[in-house]
Formats: C-alpha cells, structure tokens, sequence
C-alpha cells in the first residue's frame, strides 16, 4: 500500500488558531493526536514546504502538506520465539535484544519483531505510545544489539517514560568505529531531525549561512530535538577504536550520527559512513539501569556482547 499525500492551501475554520499536532488529529486519516505526533516526528507534515514543530499554532494563510504512510496491521500476531530475559515480574521485564530484529511492526516486518515475541510470552504488555508498540517504552535499531526494558501496565510505563525524560536512566553502549577521532574522550552534541534528502537517516542541524553545528550555545532551532553523547575510547587498532559510549539523552539514530559526524562511523553502519559492509553494525547495548516504577529498588544489568560478535572483534585486534 503506497503514501497518501494531502494538500490543504485553505485550511478549514476548525484547524485555525489551534497546534499542529491538534489540528492533524481533526483529519480523518490521522483521527489522534498520537498518529498526529508520529507524522509529525517523521517528518511527514510541512508547513509552507516547511518542517514545523508540534507546538507551532495554524494560521489563516498556512499551506498544510501532509504524507499519510500506511499503517501496519492493527492485529499484532504472536511470534513463538525465545526471549533472552535478564529480569521479569508483575511490572516490568527486561531483555536482551539480538542484532537484526526489529523493534516493533514496521514496513517489511509485521510478524518477526520484538513486539510480536513480546506478545506471544505475556498477555501483560502496556498500551504503549502507538496500538503496534506495546510495552515499548524506548527502542534501539535493529542491527543494535542489546538491553530494553519493557513495561508491563501503563503505571509502570509512564514512571519509566518520566526517567528516560529526566535523564536518570543509566545507559552504556559499546561500538567499534573506524576512522581518526580528534579527541579520545569527551562529548558530542548537536540538535537533531531526520535528513531532508534521505528519509531513513537523521543529520545534525547546522547554521544555514556558517554551516556550524547547532549545539546548545545557539537558538533552539523550529525543527530537532537536542542531543548529547559522552564517548571515551578503550582501544585502538590500526584503523579501528573499541569506544565506550554513554548517553545524556536518547534520540533516533544518536550515537550513529554523532560518531559519524567525528568522522568515525561504527563500523558496518554503511548508511552513515562506514566502508565496511558486514551482517550488522557493531553498536551494542551493554548497560541499563533504573529505579523499579513499583517497589523503588535501584535495578542494574549487564549484558556483553553476542559470543559470536566478541571473537569478530577480538579477532580485529580489539
């Protein structure tokens, strides 16, 4: 099923004076201000052939574009596979997710994702941000291995929702990249949107006339969310760095732009820079730690690389 595009250069009486992601929801094809706010976070609604914020408030002479991609299945079905379950109870479980799975139902991917095996070990999943993303309280990509917690009732999700937005959450990432890094250590920032050419890949923002990275120091740009990430490097061989990575905040597709944007693209991450075209890319979720929406424990967990990944890597001289 292809894209529906829709052009409206007169907007009806009832979208005027009120917030994009509102006035989205008054159309029949998008119907909620949650499928209003995924048009909107991907990219897919222009104002006056321009990006806008949700926040940004209709006008009278506004020109509204909006591309309605199509849906995935609303039955999400089971997918009998075994779950990598580091921790599980009434509330909350977390998992270890491979490389090469994807999240939740998308183009492609209706019956194989995370989300399908998720529904197929519990009948106690939260409502999640979308009908097709139950439980889901954040993601990673699907050539990212790794750590996600998943919530299992609404309460226990938007406690987990409000640490990811405090920043609170403990995170550490392992990847290899290749290429030269002016600095061992340090952080990264830069606001964030999707690529305007490329409409699976996101880009840091940058000043129209000096083409500098927007960082925090500047004016929040109308478009983008900003984004931070601390990088430390534990090894080096020939051309390629075993990093440690951790993040002070969560966006799509963050520690792959940012070690792009160093000129030291993960390595296999082909879409961002690197030369090396393998199964997957090297980016692993190795560390997760919060405090439990229920009883208040500190919780922590660790989970090293697939052992199949480690010799690759140690065979790299890492």
């Amino acid at each position: 099923m292809s894209s529906k595009k829709i052009r409206l250069e007169s907007l009806p009486a009832e979208m005027i004076g009120l917030r994009l992601d509102k006035a989205l929801a008054l159309l029949p094809e998008v119907n909620s201000r949650s499928q209003a706010a995924l048009l909107i976070e991907n990219q897919a609604t222009q104002v006056n052939g321009k990006l806008a914020k949700a926040s940004y408030v209709l006008q009278s002479k506004d020109i509204l574009e909006v591309e309605i991609l199509p849906p995935p299945p609303t039955e999400l079905v089971p997918w009998n596979y075994s779950l990598d379950i580091l921790f599980e109870d009434a509330f909350l479980l977390v998992v270890n997710k491979p490389a090469g799975m994807v999240v939740h139902p998308a183009a492609g991917h209706y019956t194989d994702t995370l989300v399908n095996a998720l529904i197929a070990h519990t009948g106690n999943l939260s409502e999640g941000s979308a009908v097709d993303r139950p439980g889901l309280v954040h993601r990673i990509d699907k050539e990212t291995s790794g750590l996600l917690v998943i919530a299992k009732d609404n309460f226990s999700h938007g406690n987990l929702a409000q640490q990811f937005k405090d920043r609170s959450i403990d995170r550490k990432y392992f990847a290899v990249v290749e290429g030269k890094l002016k600095n061992s250590a340090g952080s990264y920032e830069s606001y964030l949107a999707r690529h305007p050419n490329h409409r699976k890949k996101f880009a840091s923002l940058r000043d129209p006339k000096s083409k500098k990275i927007l960082t925090a120091n500047d004016p929040a740009p109308e478009i983008g969310k900003w984004a931070k990430t601390h990088f430390k490097t534990l090894k080096t061989h020939a051309q390629l760095r075993y990093m440690e990575l951790k993040l002070e905040t969560g966006r799509t597709h963050q520690i792959r732009v940012h070690l792009s944007d160093m000129g030291a693209p993960v390595v296999g991450d082909v879409l961002y820079g690197s030369k090396r075209e393998l199964p997957r890319f090297y980016l692993h979720a190795a560390e997760l730690g919060f405090i439990h929406p229920k009883t208040g424990e500190k919780l922590f967990f660790k989970k090293d690389w697939p052992e199949e990944d480690l010799k690759l890597i140690h065979g790299w001289g890492l």
